[in-house]
């Protein structure tokens, strides 16, 4: 509500011309609200028509971190070296052929045409049956089997790294499940929200802009609309950072946590999605702090002597908030979102420097003017008398003499 009213404020002083009744005010912001809606809605029914895409891209960060994780549990001086696709494949094929006999895996294994996988599904198979002996039998249980030396070794280098061999029902890499009926179309609608106030933030801000600073004069509106644009700029910045930067490494954080805890990381799909669009959102809310920060000046509630002051106390906070924002407890990925908004703190402090100069620029030009035609303090006739041109008798005395002096009957006399 004090926000409220420092906006009413702002908008009534910005424009005297424009001044309002206080429910006039509210009848602007109830037309701000609804053109917000309406634009949403239209956002979000538009982003729904390519929801599995962008189901798709909000899990591409955890399935590169799964990826990423199964591939540095595979050998690199194996005799035979594998990729984290052509293991994942090769474990498909192992779980298919898991319940076939020895005369009809053989068969299916030479209709697949293809010796590199065959090799190394079979080493799956070894090596799940492997692991479940003790460990120290392992090794003389490769030496003591039937197959080809490049397989022994092949095995050898799988006992060092110990990758995955399971999969899950469905054969894929990625685990991920939803609990309840409705969750897979709430998911959906979730990130066309998230998309559509995305690809809508402009006209977002356009309202608020407007809302906020009504009757704009027409060299005014010029400026807002590079002003939109870097507010939309700064908001995919913060979103695309966290997106291919931040949040990747926090998963591997999270990932590798539950790891070493011996915990099995069967993420919710629900939980993840969550996860992953508001740490974008945030991130790109967060980048938005110049705009947030001038449009605080503009209200008079910040000015550059204050900032500049507790320029100190404003990164502590800053770097509070990111700790708290920020879902991993190391340091690295706090300053990751800390540096950023520190920098774009201290740009906001030169920006309210530079708007107070303009400020006070046009408040010495107004008292200059007004000087100007103020009376001076000595002049008995109040500024009024001028001087006549010589030759010039035919003067106008209106402005020759003040009005007093006129009125006086002795004044034509002489």
């Amino acid at each position: 509500m004090y926000l409220l009213k420092k906006v009413i404020q702002f908008r009534e002083h910005s424009h005297p011309d424009h001044e309002k009744p206080f429910l006039e005010h509210l009848e602007d912001l109830r037309v701000m609200v609804t053109r917000i809606v309406i634009t949403l809605l239209v956002a979000v029914i538009a982003c729904f028509a390519y929801n599995q895409q962008l189901m798709a891209f909000f899990r591409k960060p955890v399935d590169q971190v799964l990826v990423g994780q199964l591939q540095s549990t595979l050998p690199t001086k194996a005799p035979q070296p594998v990729t984290a696709a052509l293991w994942s494949e090769a474990r498909k094929l192992e779980h298919a052929a898991t319940s076939l006999k020895d005369d009809e895996r053989q068969l299916f294994y030479q209709r697949l045409n293809n010796p590199t996988i065959v090799f190394h599904a079979h080493s799956i198979s070894l090596l799940r049956a492997l692991m479940s002996l003790p460990e120290d039998q392992r090794k003389s249980f490769i030496d003591d089997l039937p197959e080809s030396a490049e397989m022994k070794k092949q095995l050898h280098a799988l006992l060092e790294t110990k990758p995955n061999t399971e999969i899950n029902s469905r054969g894929e890499l990625t685990m991920m499940s939803a609990l309840r009926p409705t969750e897979g179309f709430m998911l959906s609608m979730k990130v066309s929200f998230v998309a559509g106030i995305v690809i809508s933030f402009p006209l977002l801000l356009l309202f608020i802009l407007q809302f906020v600073l009504p009757g704009l004069h027409q060299n005014e509106k010029k400026v807002m609309w590079p002003a939109l644009g870097i507010g939309f700029g700064l908001f995919l910045s913060g979103a695309a950072f966290a997106y291919y930067l931040v949040l990747p490494r926090a998963l591997l954080f999270f990932y590798q946590w539950s790891g070493n805890m011996g915990i099995s990381n069967d993420w919710r799909i629900g939980e993840y999605i969550s996860f992953a669009t508001q740490f974008t959102l945030l991130f790109g809310v967060a980048f938005e702090l110049p705009v947030v920060v001038m449009v605080f000046v503009k209200l008079g509630m910040l000015t550059y002597e204050t900032m500049s002051s507790t320029r100190s106390y404003a990164i502590v906070a800053i770097a509070v908030a990111a700790a708290l924002l920020t879902p991993t407890p190391d340091f690295f990925t706090m300053l990751l979102m800390a540096a950023p908004m520190i920098i774009l703190y201290e740009a906001c402090i030169w920006l309210a420097y530079f708007d107070g100069k303009k400020k006070r620029r046009e408040e010495d030009l107004a008292r200059m003017e007004a000087e100007k035609y103020q009376a001076p303090a000595n002049d008995p006739a109040g500024g009024w008398e001028k001087e006549v041109p010589a030759g010039d008798e035919h003067a106008d005395l209106t402005t020759a003499h003040p009005p007093e002096i006129l009125t006086d009957p002795d004044s034509h006399r002489s």
